[in-house]
């Protein structure tokens, strides 16, 4: 059983049209070519994804005409997914030293790498990119806070000239600190991909709180499940979907009273069974986040 995924690329960043569409992030899937991204999404029963859109630059060869193929797959790219140069997530140090926008060193060739994707994504079937800004300062005159806004209003800018919105994932602050910042007049346009599972794993905030919180400005949704850490100041464990601290009927409710459609795609970063625990997952959704008619 597949997942419809009509896609129509909205003349309006402001509001997707759409009902809410089921897809799965392409990565969570390891590929290492287009041939496999396509033959283990059908595998799936699923028609759509999130793209990973680095190996585009990085393995061009694997991923030659991408777009047009996996049209004629029958596969739609909901979104596309960017990365920063440098991320190191072997613990909470580690990616809150070398994540996202803010670290100096890596800042130059972060910029030049996202404004390739921007191309790239350009001529895509999609008009969304979203990354992790990094950890945003909570004090809001840290002097990071600003580096990160400049920087973030330059990445945006630079893709909206390109017709393409970002979005913020996530997780490595807190909903209050993500709105705050979202609240500067050059951020206007830049939206959320909201993670529950981040959250937790982060220790960042209640998702269904943050969810509620963030409302007006979140355009996409990654379904993955986690528990919080046992020591404070490490990881939380991901699990599959269903199986975690997400609270999912309380999530879904707060899904279904957001101001627009969002889609969902289906995540799983940890595991040695990912094909299975998103087939999981699918099942959940299929099971339990019934409005709209959208997982049949």
């Amino acid at each position: 059983m597949t997942m419809a995924s009509n896609i129509d690329k909205t003349s309006s960043h402001d509001e997707y049209a759409n009902p809410s569409r089921v897809g799965v992030c392409s990565w969570s899937l390891q590929p290492g070519s287009l041939a496999h991204l396509i033959e283990s999404t059908k595998a799936l029963g699923i028609d759509a994804v999130q793209l990973a859109l680095t190996p585009l630059i990085t393995n061009p060869g694997h991923w030659a005409d991408c777009f047009s193929r996996l049209a004629e797959s029958g596969i739609t790219v909901l979104s596309g997914m960017a990365e920063t140069v440098g991320e190191d997530y072997s613990s909470l140090e580690s990616i809150r030293r070398t994540g996202g926008l803010l670290p100096d060193e890596t800042w130059p060739d972060t910029l030049t790498q996202l404004l390739r994707v921007a191309d790239i994504a350009a001529d895509g079937p999609f008009d969304l990119v979203t990354l992790h800004a990094g950890f945003i300062p909570h004090a809001p005159d840290d002097p990071g806070r600003e580096v990160v806004l400049e920087r973030l209003d330059k990445v945006a800018s630079a893709f909206a000239q390109r017709g393409l919105r970002i979005a913020l994932e996530t997780g490595q602050e807190t909903a209050p600190t993500l709105m705050e910042a979202l609240a500067d007049s050059r951020l206007d346009q830049v939206g959320v991909n909201f993670d529950p599972a981040n959250m937790i794993l982060y220790g960042m905030g209640d998702p269904v709180e943050g969810l509620e919180l963030l409302a007006g400005r979140v355009v996409q949704i990654h379904v993955k499940d986690a528990l919080p850490a046992g020591t404070p100041g490490t990881w939380g464990s991901e699990v599959p979907v269903g199986t975690g601290a997400v609270d999912w009927p309380s999530f879904f409710d707060a899904v279904f009273r957001l101001p627009r459609h969002v889609d969902l795609l289906v995540e799983r970063e940890a595991g040695d069974r990912r094909a299975e625990d998103i087939s999981t997952a699918l099942d959940f959704l299929r099971a339990t986040h019934t409005f709209n008619g959208n997982t049949n």
